[in-house]
């Protein structure tokens, strides 16, 4: 019910379509808020209407667990432990940057260094093209086409853990170096949304922005703020989204705006003082600045407060 209510919100609030019962096979996943108990010396667990079983721990269970969730991803079955605990209050590390998400440069600072993408679907593309064409010509619920479809899972689990292993490592490096972050308020479903149109609308340069999108999501932008948001709360850090308007266009030198000034993807070169400086740089510059006027007017709703903590290990079968 926690999950419907949640689905509704989200709809209601334009941030997802309109929830739908899941399908079998994909997401499988069940929650249990009562009945069950935790043998964390013996890795053993005990859940209502399935029994004991064992679990291979990832880390210490730290507070008290409020609720389990149980889920598969590829061949495997997961555990997931939600915790609830008093966090000691951190002091906040006296450093501030800017960051300018993009696709050739997974983020960009405004000190001037930047993270290259690892695009783990783009590396595994045509590998998993070949199965989903072999998949498509064996018989619909044959032994080979489970087989084949286990190997598609066992792809896009390791597609899955790639991107996730990056997330976690660059998020945590941001945490630990500065306490105030700023980023641009991305839309990324709008961002990724259908470049096809309507029959009325058809969409303009479609290949183009298929191949922008599929980027956008193969990177995980949205779970990169995501991450990153708790990361700094868990700190004592904050993370200040701003509008993304004229963030590329403005130059940093003089404040003029224009178009113009953005001359290439990479390139800028503001046409009323000759500023030139790398695009992705001034982006982060600019994000940066956009963050002190905001934290100026505003300091309260900047960041997803963070009430329990989630511990995932994995179900022994």
């Amino acid at each position: 019910m926690k999950d419907l209510e949640k689905g509704y919100k989200n709809f209601f609030a334009k941030r997802t379509k309109f929830p739908r019962f899941k399908k079998k096979f994909q997401r499988d996943s069940f929650r249990f808020s009562q009945g069950f108990k935790i043998d964390e010396d013996k890795q053993r667990i005990y859940l209502p209407k399935i029994g004991t079983v064992g679990y291979r721990k990832s880390r210490s269970i730290i507070g008290k667990p409020k609720n389990i969730t149980v889920s598969r991803e590829g061949l495997k079955w997961f555990v997931s432990i939600q915790t609830e605990f008093e966090i000691e209050p951190k002091r906040m590390i006296n450093s501030e940057i800017g960051i300018d998400m993009g696709v050739k440069k997974f983020v960009t600072f405004s000190n001037g260094t930047f993270v290259e993408p690892v695009n783990s679907l783009r590396n595994c593309l045509k590998q998993l093209a070949k199965l989903q064409k072999k998949l498509s010509r064996q018989q619909k619920g044959s032994s080979n086409s489970k087989k084949t479809k286990t190997k598609i899972a066992k792809l896009h689990k390791r597609i899955a853990d790639i991107r996730r292993d990056f997330l976690h490592k660059i998020t945590t490096t941001i945490a630990k170096n500065h306490g105030i972050v700023f980023m641009e308020d991305l839309k990324v479903s709008n961002m990724s949304a259908s470049a096809s149109g309507i029959v009325e609308q058809p969409g303009k340069k479609v290949r183009q922005k298929s191949g922008l999108n599929r980027s956008i999501l193969d990177q995980g932008w949205f779970s990169f703020k995501t991450m990153l948001a708790y990361k700094l709360e868990e700190r004592g850090g904050l993370l200040v989204l701003v509008p993304p308007k004229n963030t590329s266009r403005t130059c940093p030198n003089c404040g003029y705006i224009s178009a113009k000034n953005r001359q290439t993807q990479a390139h800028f070169e503001c046409v009323k003082c000759g500023y030139k400086e790398n695009a992705d740089i001034v982006g982060a510059i600019n994000v940066l600045r956009a963050g002190h006027a905001r934290l100026a007017c505003e300091m309260n709703g900047a960041v997803r407060l963070l009430s329990a903590g989630t511990q995932r290990d994995f179900l022994q079968q």
